[in-house]
């Protein structure tokens, strides 16, 4: 295989002879220079690279930067692995386990989706249930034996009563049931507490000790409710680390030894449709971890990984596109080596998941095993020079933040503070992202579709998650009663990429807008002019230079008491405007506008 760095990967002797089944041949090796060649030249056809930069500004333009601060190149190199520690590779040998996500407040319906579920590719059951459900009834018929059973965020009662179903199990308990005892989240994210006064700690180690007479898991370590509350990869690694620690210092100061307190517990990570991000997030998460037990004095006690897919990145308008999200992180979270998968189905921002989108969304994680492969191989990312090199970045970055946690005292209410402080943070370079449409949402703030009739489910509220789209979706929740007027300026070929670009963004904000269609002139504009307060001018700059001053007045004239102009006013276009929109505008605070002046 041939890298950036020339040459082939292959010692000369295991090279095959010619006429072999090898892929690259000698004249196919290229250096980085002809790599910045080819790229440049593309970048400069698009217009994203001067014809007088160097080639080598290719890696500036194409590289990113994560909200951790981390660099990620266009493509990886050889050097990105010098003076690399490799660690953190997937421990799970085989498919994943196939964890069902069941919600709602009726006993018989959750058992009916349950069964229905384990029947058809699930392996595992992941209950989100009111505090009223009786859980047995729930349960009823499940094989506890075989079927492993997890619990969201569940205060003691839960616990208590899942562990009393798993003592009658006739067989022992499957291995992987946990019952899922997570205080530090019910202490800072203000979930649940235990039925009987106690603060969540204080029942922690009782439910433990239960979970390991059982010979199931007792703790988890939620990383999900900072990643919902808008953290970033990096934030949830040190948290997690943090809360694990915290944990270990409980248990052992109750008895247990350190490995024992480590086998008993389990992670849980967010995995989104950033793929690479993902995949080297949940490899860091390992690496961390070993790091902590190996300071602690333990054995290498692999760390379990629940993973699932981001409920922050799912949108309630066009929901059809979180089945691509879903793929995209249940594919990731696969790669990266998580033990078992939680899908979130497509239609939960709607209401309780019908029997189609569960069906979806366990169908996802039985495709991606046994038709796609992904589970066949036990590392598939490993020593891909761009996921080992994002993979040391996150865990560099993820010891840091555990490293602020406990320079705050560990975990507790100061540490707690400057988490959420530093969380807020991230969040808000996240939301001006969306806002300026760099961190595009599908759906949402680029192609959003006001015709559109969304599903109908049943009531089922979720709170504590900051959704990325969430502003965008109030706009369209209550749609601006008025129409932008689109003055197209000229035929359809001049005026086109303008307009569509217009009236998708006028779309994001839930503003429709009428089209004047192809005109030549500002008579046939003005003619199709019907009063609108607003109106917006697409067309060419060479359109705008020649007759767009006169446009605007005439429209002034008119009636129109707000025009917006599609591109960015300059002496070659139009000056007497009152707003704009192009590329990189702030798409929030022009909509926000927008409807201000619609609603006057």
């Amino acid at each position: 295989m041939s890298d950036l760095d020339g040459g082939l990967d292959e010692p000369e002797e295991l090279q095959p002879e010619e006429g072999s089944l090898r892929l690259v041949g000698e004249g196919d090796s290229y250096g980085p220079a002809a790599w910045e060649a080819a790229t440049a030249a593309v970048l400069r056809k698009a217009r994203r690279l001067r014809d007088d930069a160097p080639d080598s500004d290719v890696w500036s333009v194409l590289t990113r930067t994560t909200l951790d601060g981390i660099d990620v190149p266009p493509i990886g190199q050889r050097s990105d692995l010098d003076d690399l520690r490799t660690e953190g590779r997937p421990t799970r040998s085989g498919a994943w386990d196939i964890r069902t996500p069941l919600v709602g407040d009726d006993a018989a319906a959750v058992n009916e989706a349950a069964l229905v579920d384990l029947d058809n590719g699930a392996t595992s059951l992941h209950l989100d249930l009111s505090r009223t459900v009786d859980l047995s009834r729930a349960l009823r018929g499940v094989l506890l034996d075989l079927a492993p059973v997890t619990l969201e965020r569940p205060d003691a009662g839960q616990s208590e009563a899942l562990a009393r179903l798993l003592e009658d199990t006739a067989n022992d308990p499957h291995p992987g049931s946990n019952l899922s005892a997570d205080p530090a989240t019910a202490e800072v994210f203000g979930h649940r507490v235990a039925d009987d006064g106690r603060t969540p700690f204080e029942s922690f180690v009782d439910t433990v000790r239960r979970a390991q007479a059982l010979g199931v898991l007792g703790a988890v370590v939620d990383g999900t409710a900072l990643h919902d509350a808008g953290a970033s990869d990096a934030q949830e690694l040190g948290w997690t680390m943090a809360v694990g620690v915290h944990y270990l210092r409980i248990l052992v100061e109750a008895g247990f030894s350190v490995d024992e307190a480590a086998g008993l517990v389990e992670f849980r990570y967010a995995a989104t449709d950033e793929q690479f991000p993902t995949i080297a997030k949940l490899r860091a998460a390992r690496r961390l971890w070993a790091r902590v037990l190996e300071a602690s004095g333990a054995d290498d006690v692999p760390q379990r990984q629940h993973v699932v897919t981001s409920r922050a990145m799912m949108t309630k308008q066009d929901p059809w596109v979180n089945m691509l999200r879903g793929t995209v992180a249940a594919f990731a979270a696969g790669v990266g080596g998580a033990d078992a998968i939680t899908i979130v189905p497509f239609d939960e921002r709607l209401g309780q998941p019908d029997a189609f989108g569960r069906r979806i969304a366990r169908n996802t994680s039985s495709l991606l095993i046994e038709e796609a492969h992904v589970a066949a191989v036990s590392d598939p990312a490993g020593g891909s020079y761009a996921v080992e090199r994002l993979t040391d970045a996150l865990a560099v970055a993820g010891w840091a933040e555990l490293g602020r946690i406990e320079a705050d005292g560990g975990f507790g209410e100061q540490a707690a503070t400057g988490v959420e402080e530093r969380v807020r943070s991230v969040a808000a370079a996240r939301d001006a992202g969306i806002a300026d449409r760099s961190r595009p949402l599908t759906g949402i703030s680029e192609f959003p579709n006001l015709a559109e009739v969304l599903p109908e489910r049943a009531p089922w509220g979720r709170g504590g998650v900051r959704h990325y789209g969430r502003a965008y979706e109030d706009m369209r929740a209550e749609p601006a009663t008025e129409k932008v007027f689109l003055a197209t300026m000229g035929p359809i070929a001049a005026h086109t990429a303008r307009a569509t670009f217009a009236t998708n963004l006028f779309a994001a904000g839930g503003v429709a807008v009428d089209a004047a269609g192809p005109t030549d002139g500002v008579e046939a504009v003005t003619a199709a002019y019907a009063g609108q307060r607003v109106a917006c001018l697409a067309g060419t700059d060479a359109a705008y230079a020649e007759w767009g001053d006169d446009l605007v007045a005439a429209l002034r004239a008119a009636g129109a008491a707000y025009v917006v102009l599609a591109g960015r006013p300059g002496e070659k276009t139009v000056t007497d405007v009152d707003d704009s929109c192009a590329m990189g505008v702030d798409a929030l605070g022009f909509l926000g506008r927008i409807r201000e002046e619609l609603s006057k």
